[in-house]
């Protein structure tokens, strides 16, 4: 008997599927892992990884060290400041759309505010934007955070920034612009916060991945280090210095620049994010198919299901069934765009009409797929909050 399983059938009961839901025991549960491995560091909530403004409240109101808001796109930004929120970076540099989403309108109306920039041409356009707003636009450097070695970019591709001499540059072109204030630092350490180290049956490659996130851990802070140093040295009065994501909290507040950590997968922990040695959080997010075939005994065809993430293409992609227990994807068809074949040898009687229960490869992105997320607490649904989606957006 899969008692997983059986609690959220019979919770769903009466619900036509697809939908997709949050546990909020799991989620609220997550939410208090994550203060306790920040320690006393405010975290800043990273929106992309949650795309759900009733529940971005209800992290706030659990905890005031949920200080801040790590957005996506300008008119995102803008439609949190519109919901109630305040203190947002934008963590990618956007070019037309900072002058369409209207977010100088937002900084001039008190909203904090934060747009990125790695490059004078960044500067450039956002000071212009500025100069025709009549508007002081708070901006935040973002610095690389990956590392380099031989025939390996270990990271992610972002800022051209890597040393304090590039930093001090742009700084200095920065302050030379009438219109615009260097308000932070951010760097992202994506191999070391988006990167599993644990996978089953990957143990020489989980040893080589390890070892990399080690050296690149020490590399990271002293780079970062150097960078903040340099900045105040040079009279630069940065009011933050974000860092890190949900696979790194332990190592990015141990660097003593680091004013704020960002953390976003936790809260619903996806499927990548299933195999890391330092922490394991509650799967509280998933969505339901219904099984409208079976075609063999032990096979079970799905509706819909084919809500791949983002990234290179890989089977690690793809949404993982959940439950019941042992249930898997076929190896030809994977999840597919109208149907899902599903395997499952297990014990716990399925029919037609029966949920399969998937949990997305990431975070936010499944509210892409979704109007609204049904909210469970203690056996029931208490709620049902809309996504992104279902107030009408899509920001990228």
């Amino acid at each position: 008997m899969d008692q997983h399983y059986r609690y959220y059938r019979d919770v769903f009961a009466e619900r036509p599927m697809p939908f997709a839901f949050v546990d909020l025991d799991r989620f609220d549960r997550n939410a208090d892992t994550v203060l306790r491995r920040a320690g006393r560091m405010p975290v800043c909530l990273a929106s992309k990884s949650i795309r759900c403004a009733p529940l971005l409240k209800r992290l706030q109101a659990r905890s005031p060290r949920f200080h801040s808001i790590l957005a996506y796109s300008a008119c995102e930004a803008v439609f949190l400041c519109n919901q109630g929120f305040d203190n947002i970076i934008v963590a990618y540099p956007v070019w037309s759309e900072a002058r369409t989403s209207g977010i100088a309108d937002m900084v001039r109306a008190g909203k904090t505010l934060a747009l990125m920039v790695d490059c004078a041409e960044h500067a450039d356009y956002l000071e212009a934007l500025g100069r025709e707003t009549q508007t002081v636009i708070p901006v935040c450097m973002d610095v690389d955070m990956s590392s380099a070695y031989p025939r390996l970019h270990f990271g992610v591709l972002r800022s051209g920034i890597t040393t304090p001499a590039q930093a001090l540059a742009l700084w200095e072109h920065i302050r030379g612009c009438d219109h615009l204030r260097l308000d932070g630092v951010m760097g992202y350490e994506a191999q070391i916060a988006g990167v599993q180290d644990a996978p089953p049956a990957s143990f020489l490659k989980n040893q080589l991945v390890r070892t990399l996130k080690q050296r690149s851990i020490r590399e990271l802070a002293a780079r970062r280090g150097a960078v903040v140093h340099a900045l105040r040295e040079a009279g630069c009065g940065l009011r933050f210095v974000n860092g890190g994501g949900t696979g790194s909290i332990e190592s990015t507040i141990a660097e003593e620049v680091v004013t704020e950590v960002t953390v976003g997968s936790g809260f619903y922990s996806p499927a990548l994010f299933d195999h890391y040695t330092q922490f394991r959080h509650e799967p509280a997010a998933a969505f339901a198919i219904e099984i409208v075939r079976q075609p063999a005994p032990t096979t079970y065809t799905c509706q819909g299901g084919g809500y791949v993430a983002s990234g290179a293409a890989g089977a690690d992609k793809l949404p993982r069934p959940w439950l019941p227990e042992g249930a898997k994807l076929t190896a030809n068809e994977g999840a597919g765009e109208v149907q899902t074949p599903i395997i499952y040898a297990g014990t716990e009687p399925l029919s037609l009409g029966a949920p399969i229960f998937m949990r997305h490869a990431k975070a936010g992105e499944l509210c892409e797929r979704f109007n609204t997320l049904l909210l469970v607490s203690n056996g029931e649904i208490v709620d049902e909050v809309n996504t992104y989606r279902g107030e009408g957006l899509c920001f990228l």
